[in-house]
């Protein structure tokens, strides 16, 4: 069942082979072996690669049910999550963890000298339900009704300039250059709001990472919107304009259902809710900052 889902996954016997740690004559083999029993064919074989039949599709859906039925009951009956020793691993978005939650994970780590953190970042919540980590700390309206977790404030969103090229004119004049958002971030509501406003040509830099916009307004390419918390405390950044509320977003810290009784996943979620709730005036954008 790893087999026909990692294949249909990769639509390529070696990336299949290498992704398993096994030898492609094995992955062959397996396939050809379950086709034999069930006397129907799994994959169509095209140039551009494997692609599941019907019946194919099936026993994926299937094999995804076994995994996170398996992954499920061992959490459930593992001893090694009832103490604060192990691994921890936390998944968040760059522009979260890089000033904001390092320090907060370097306190914890500090108390609790038993717990190995591992931390992977991105902008796709990862999946807690296939153990692929422990806790989410994200920015989202929507959490994922899977997870169990809580709300610990509310983002706010403002923008922000190079201190050494702080514009003199009102925000999106015609002669401001903008940074802005692509690909994963499209969706943002920082995304629309600029593009909305400024014509194409006067964005001169697009990221798919807040934390590389946060950068890239600091060394002067442009004005743009970024969460208070990063851009209050971003070196060479100045806010040039107000809190815009209708860019709120949610900060929630999420775990997994099946774990949420791990000791070291509530000693971290309780130590990180305290954090948070201490630096909320950061967060919601409430600090007493001087704006261009």
């Amino acid at each position: 069942m790893r087999i026909i889902k990692t294949l249909s996954e990769c639509a390529n016997r070696s990336a299949t082979a290498k992704k398993l740690g096994i030898n492609v004559s094995t992955v062959s083999r397996r396939v050809a072996q379950v086709e034999k029993a069930l006397g129907v064919a799994l994959f169509d074989h095209r140039k551009s690669g494997y692609m599941l039949t019907a019946e194919g599709v099936e026993l994926r859906a299937l094999s995804e049910r076994v995994e996170l039925d398996i992954v499920s009951v061992t959490r459930r009956i593992s001893k090694a999550n009832q103490g604060t020793l192990g691994k921890l691993r936390i998944t968040t978005s760059d522009s979260l963890l890089l000033y904001f939650l390092t320090p907060i994970i370097a306190d914890f780590k500090a108390q609790n000298e038993g717990v190995a953190i591992e931390v992977l970042v991105g902008n796709q919540t990862l999946s807690l339900a296939r153990d692929e980590s422990d806790i989410a700390v994200r920015a989202t309206r929507k959490p994922s009704e899977s997870l169990v977790g809580r709300r610990l404030a509310t983002i706010a969103w403002a923008p922000y300039g190079s201190i050494a090229n702080a514009p003199s004119s009102p925000l999106f004049s015609d002669d401001q250059t903008w940074v802005s958002y692509s690909a994963g971030l499209s969706d943002l509501r920082a995304t629309s709001y600029v593009e909305s406003r400024v014509a194409a040509n006067n964005i001169a830099y697009r990221t798919d990472s807040v934390a590389a916009a946060s950068v890239a307004i600091a060394a002067g390419l442009g004005l743009g919107f970024l969460p208070c918390m990063l851009g209050d405390i971003t070196p060479g950044l100045v806010r040039v304009g107000p809190v815009v509320a209708e860019l709120n977003d949610e900060l929630w810290l999420l775990t997994h259902q099946d774990i949420r009784k791990s000791r070291r996943v509530q000693a971290f979620m309780a130590f990180c809710a305290a954090a948070v709730a201490e630096q909320k005036a950061l967060v919601e954008g409430q600090l007493t900052l001087p704006v261009t």
